[in-house]
């Protein structure tokens, strides 16, 4: 039985090196190569499972059949590196989800991803171009859509309305230390509901002006958003405070003058109708006396 074993091994060697070593430009090579592999495959079947198991030689063969011949390693570097920028960016991403900090966190990653991607779909046209190879090779293109599903949530966020270079913008930095001064007065005041109103009515004012400006000038992203909602129902819904807003004047004023108008306007109909119809009657009365008198002249 060690003979036997001895024997299949050394056979195995000597095909496995007339099919991997064999010259691919000579192709009487190649064809000989061609028909030694059905009797390979077979002979692989006829071993025992512990020899095919133990054997070095049949490892280093499956290896060779199972990965992708036509891959460049230039390639190969680009998709593992992908894939590591990829788990960075999910890892960041998801302790991100709530409180929505995603822009703030996870921006560094995201640009990171985006540059290996942009090496892999490269327009560059040489040999060892790897985009047909890793994002057009199959009908799946796996790399093409994970990325694009990330892009898309980027963009639904309005990641880079916040973003300015390598960081975030000036304005989202004016806003974070405006947001951080509203949340520490809340802090500190936070035992007295009463006091907290009236203490940390500028600093929240202050706030919501500036978010009204942002909200102009379109600068805000989901990061903003959110803990613009989350401060405003801490201010209004946990605490209860409230304070009147400068807009609601004019609001009142116009709203007023509307609910009076139809009363002015029948009112105005009515006093005017009122003096035509004593206007009216003067003429019919001189008429009818200037009548009398002639009927009484008639007569006399």
């Amino acid at each position: 039985q060690e003979f036997r074993r001895v024997f299949f091994l050394f056979l195995l060697k000597i095909i496995c090196s007339l099919i991997l070593e064999a010259p691919l430009a000579a192709q009487s090579s190649a064809m000989v190569s061609l028909h030694l592999v059905p009797r390979l495959i077979a002979l692989l079947l006829l071993l025992p499972g512990r020899i095919r198991s133990s054997s070095p030689v049949f490892n280093s063969l499956l290896s060779d059949l199972q990965g992708d011949p036509e891959l460049e390693e230039r390639c190969r570097d680009l998709l593992r590196d992908f894939g590591r920028r990829y788990e960075s960016y999910v890892k960041c991403a998801v302790p991100s989800a709530r409180p929505v900090r995603i822009c703030e966190n996870c921006h560094i990653q995201f640009e990171m991803l985006r540059v290996v991607y942009n090496n892999i779909s490269s327009d560059q046209a040489d040999p060892e171009n790897c985009r047909d190879s890793l994002l057009r090779a199959d009908r799946l293109m796996l790399v093409y859509m994970l990325f694009q599903n990330l892009e898309d949530v980027w963009d639904v966020a309005h990641c880079s309305q916040c973003l300015s270079g390598d960081g975030l913008s000036n304005i989202t930095l004016r806003y974070m230390a405006k947001l951080n001064q509203s949340l520490s007065c809340f802090e500190s005041q936070k035992n007295n509901h009463s006091e907290l109103c009236r203490v940390c009515r500028a600093d929240y004012k202050d706030l919501n002006e500036f978010y009204s400006i942002m909200e102009k000038n379109q600068t805000l992203c989901i990061d903003i958003e959110d803990s613009m909602n989350a401060t405003r129902r801490l201010w209004s819904k946990d605490f209860n405070c409230s304070f009147p807003r400068e807009e609601t004047v004019p609001v009142i004023a116009v709203s007023s003058f509307m609910l009076f108008l139809p009363i002015i306007f029948y009112l105005s109909s009515f006093l005017h109708s009122e003096q035509k119809k004593r206007r009216l009657i003067h003429p019919k009365r001189a008429k009818s006396n200037n009548s009398l008198m002639n009927i009484q002249d008639k007569h006399s």
